[in-house]
């Protein structure tokens, strides 16, 4: 049974970890700003969810016990594929500079957990609000989601003792994730993004495309 580790004990549990050094990262991106954004992020996205799903189904190809140690790797290489995804298309809408942990999280994390990832980005209207949140808070944030996570994923857990049929589909899972992943960036950047600062205020503010 998976347990939330205390903000002091970040290690206790593997998917905090690795979800928590993950977002905290923000990769930087040499994707220029296209002036058809949308086309170009579309592609991104697309290679992206190739070779998460090339990684997602070589992992699985061990079964029994030796597949089973391959679980959280397989997660992580995944996340840092779509990590570069989402720092890539925020660059060619011009809106790298503004990607900040709490932004990565949402879009990596929102179409599984969208109720916690929704305490730090919010849509209003048309737009995009992000609210800076105190370490603490995001730590424990991250808690919440690595159970969350955890929980969703334990399929891979049992697709291991599958050999062939099980890595297949885990591959194909993977790909469905990352292109739910691919969309909910895309929407975020096509958007006006506005940043609140710790009292409440609204400080920067997405460039115009």
């Amino acid at each position: 049974m998976t347990t939330t580790p205390s903000p002091g004990d970040p290690g206790s549990n593997p998917f905090f970890k690795a979800i928590y050094d993950i977002v905290t990262s923000v990769p930087p991106s040499v994707e220029p700003t296209n002036s058809e954004p949308k086309s170009r992020a579309e592609s991104i996205v697309e290679l992206a969810a190739k070779k998460t799903s090339a990684i997602a189904a070589g992992m699985a190809l061990p079964a029994g016990p030796l597949g089973m140690l391959t679980v959280i790797p397989d997660l992580i290489l995944s996340w840092r594929v779509q990590r570069q995804m989402v720092s890539d298309v925020a660059a060619c809408f011009g809106k790298q500079p503004i990607l900040s942990q709490e932004l990565m999280a949402y879009c990596l994390f929102r179409h599984g957990a969208e109720t916690i990832v929704s305490e730090v980005v919010v849509r209003v209207g048309e737009r995009y609000l992000v609210r800076r949140v105190p370490v603490l808070i995001f730590v424990h944030l991250i808690q919440k989601l690595s159970v969350r996570i955890s929980q969703r994923f334990l399929g891979r857990f049992v697709s291991r003792w599958i050999p062939v049929l099980g890595a297949l589909a885990i591959g194909a899972y993977a790909y469905r994730e990352a292109k739910l992943v691919g969309a909910t960036t895309i929407d975020v950047f096509s958007r006006d993004i506005e940043v609140e600062n710790k009292d409440g205020e609204i400080g920067d503010k997405s460039p115009e495309v």
